[in-house]
């Protein structure tokens, strides 16, 4: 559940899983499950709600399984995750790296702390995807007012280079095409000298037909390096997630965001301009405390101002032991739903702009499923839908496809 950094955890889980003789399944499979693993997810309210209601599902649909539940928020609620009668075991963060101790327990545990070393060496495993993640860094010291996270997974550490290149290369033998780099905040890697541009630099220089997508970072004076690598290697994929948060520096001060709107600006313009038809996607929260319909309208005419390719709209969420849940000036939920609606409205017209300008382009896709009716399924370097009618198209292999129009949020050529 959750993020692409969870994905990579659970990649991580499968991982162990498998090497100790077990079976990996969907999760819709009808047959007998003898293990049920949720990575939970606790990024807002509604995320943790959904965690709870999916093990719950679980627990009628597979009455005999044993349920383990790990992630998120089992660190931010543990005395909740503790008295759930629907899990048999559940392992905080820290743990999750240890669950195969576990998974025959439950074991007397004593529960880790949250340690400044990175413990996740294990390949990932990926059975039912195209596309793997690969874990290089973990936690958060930003401590930005409303986020959970910083306290779900514990402070910055980031994964040994060698590890990196060792496992880039495992899931390349695996056959995987598009390999992900993950972490809370990747733009703060750093592995003695080495920083992000540095290890994406040695990883495309390995021989093989592969491209590397970038997970969500910062407007980091790291990533402006990267911006250079995207324009010259096209094995980096054109996109970058630039969480915003809001457009009036107002509110980003509120948050303990550390930059202005005019820095994001800076930042993105100059990816924009120096790497066409990149995706630029971005998060944005409204409704936060203190928020006016000044700051608001503020926001809106920024996000404008950016060609995002994407938005991802969420109104604030109260987080039990952040500052901002004690935060006066609460929006009424009334006029929290009318801005979202506004965002949301806002990010169908920069999205259609977006894709209108990739019609009549040639655009490189990785190829995920192929229809009986001869449609092919993937996804552009610059993280676009593409469907098109090809001879002989196979499920991970890459193809060439002249964009011919639009239809939704969906190209097709």
């Amino acid at each position: 559940m959750g993020c692409r950094l969870n994905q990579a955890d659970t990649a991580l889980i499968f991982g162990r899983l498998k090497d100790a003789g077990y079976e990996i399944v969907e999760p819709d499979t009808d047959g007998p499950i003898d293990v049920i693993i949720i990575n939970s997810c606790a990024v807002t309210a509604s995320a943790s709600q959904k965690s709870r209601q999916y093990v719950r599902a679980c627990r009628r649909n597979h009455p005999e399984a044993k349920i383990i539940v790990t992630g998120c928020d089992s660190e931010v609620e543990k005395e909740f995750w503790k008295n759930e009668k629907s899990v048999d075991i559940y392992l905080p963060n820290p743990d999750k790296t240890r669950i195969l101790d576990y998974i025959n327990g439950p074991l007397p545990r004593q529960e880790a702390a949250m340690e400044k070393i990175f413990l996740e060496n294990t390949t990932g495993f990926y059975p039912f995807r195209n596309r793997a993640f690969i874990k290089i860094q973990e936690g958060c010291d930003a401590y930005c007012t409303y986020c959970i996270v910083p306290y779900a997974r514990g402070p910055e550490r980031s994964r040994e280079h060698k590890e990196i290149i060792c496992e880039f290369r495992k899931l390349l033998e695996h056959g995987h095409k598009e390999i992900v780099l993950t972490g809370v905040n990747i733009s703060t890697y750093r592995d003695g000298k080495l920083g992000l541009g540095e290890i994406v630099s040695e990883l495309l220089a390995i021989e093989g037909d592969f491209r590397i997508r970038l997970s969500s970072t910062e407007p980091h004076i790291e990533n402006r390096k990267l911006i250079g690598i995207m324009k010259n290697n096209p094995k980096l994929c054109r996109f970058l997630h630039l969480p915003l948060q809001h457009g009036a520096n107002e509110i980003l001060k509120l948050m303990g965001r550390k930059y202005t709107a005019e820095e994001f600006a800076d930042f993105a313009n100059e990816a924009i301009s120096s790497v066409p038809g990149i995706h630029l996607g971005t998060d944005v929260i409204c409704g936060f405390p203190g928020e006016t319909e000044q700051f608001f309208e503020k926001s809106c005419r920024f996000i404008e101002s950016i060609p995002f390719a994407n938005l991802h709209v969420f109104s604030f969420s109260p987080r039990k032991g952040t500052p901002a849940a004690d935060f006066d000036d609460k929006l009424k939920p009334a006029e929290m739903k009318v801005r979202h609606q506004k965002l949301e409205a806002l990010e169908d017209m920069l999205a259609s702009r977006f894709l209108d300008s990739q019609i009549g382009i040639t655009l490189k896709i990785l190829i995920e499923k192929v229809r009986k009716n001869g449609e092919s399924e993937g996804w552009s370097d610059n993280y676009i839908r593409v469907i098109s009618h090809m001879e002989n198209a196979k499920p991970g292999s890459f193809a060439n496809v002249l964009i011919k129009e639009k239809s939704g949020k969906i190209l097709k050529g």
